[in-house]
């Protein structure tokens, strides 16, 4: 009885067709060369201190009452939006939106916010489906990413965002390794820590 692949040599696939397979995140890594882990990861943080970061707090607790936030759009103009704004304040990072990208066949599609500066990439990625499938998806980005070959970074980021809620994953490029963030960040509650860690990241 012959096994049939979970990805088709010969088939063409686009980022967000990874996100629709129903297969396991290491089975579709392991078909790139990578492996797959999950456990707490220690994020650089920046120790600067975000002096507009409370205010922002305050304005999106008082709008989230008001929306209705059952459809992508609405997640992405009214919460994704505002901590993006936020971040481009302390950082000044170019930030392109529906990037496209192809590395191959198997390696193409529009990363949703493709952030760059000098020292690091931060691709973030906004979904309203569970964030395991998610994951998925954000792991064949970051490969894609890294074969492209913008820079030699030892560590990859990416962020997957469903408005409200924020996860983080990592590629290793030196261990060929895709490393999930089990930790989990909530907007507004965990708004400080989110911001701090993205602006670490993009700090370099």
């Amino acid at each position: 009885m012959s096994i049939i692949p979970i990805i088709n040599p010969t088939h063409s696939y686009t980022f967000a067709d990874y996100f629709k397979l129903n297969s396991e995140p290491d089975e579709i890594l392991s078909y790139f060369g990578y492996g797959h882990e999950s456990r707490p990861l220690n994020l650089p943080q920046t120790h600067r201190q975000l002096e507009q970061l409370e205010s922002l707090k305050q304005r999106l607790q008082k709008i989230l009452p008001y929306v209705s936030f059952t459809s992508e759009m609405a997640r992405r103009e009214f919460l994704i939006a505002p901590v993006l704004m936020e971040l481009i304040h302390y950082t000044q990072v170019k930030i392109k939106v529906g990037y496209s990208l192809k590395v191959s066949e198997h390696l193409k599609g529009e990363l949703d916010y493709f952030l760059q500066t000098k020292t690091q990439f931060l691709v973030i990625e906004a979904k309203n489906a569970d964030l395991q499938r998610c994951f998925i998806q954000l792991a064949v980005e970051l490969i894609a990413v890294e074969k492209a070959e913008f820079a030699n970074y030892s560590m990859l980021y990416r962020a997957v965002s469903m408005g409200n809620i924020w996860q983080f994953a990592v590629l290793d490029t030196q261990e060929k390794r895709v490393i999930q963030d089990t930790n989990l960040y909530r907007v507004p509650a965990d708004l400080t820590e989110l911001l701090q860690i993205m602006v670490g990241i993009l700090e370099g």
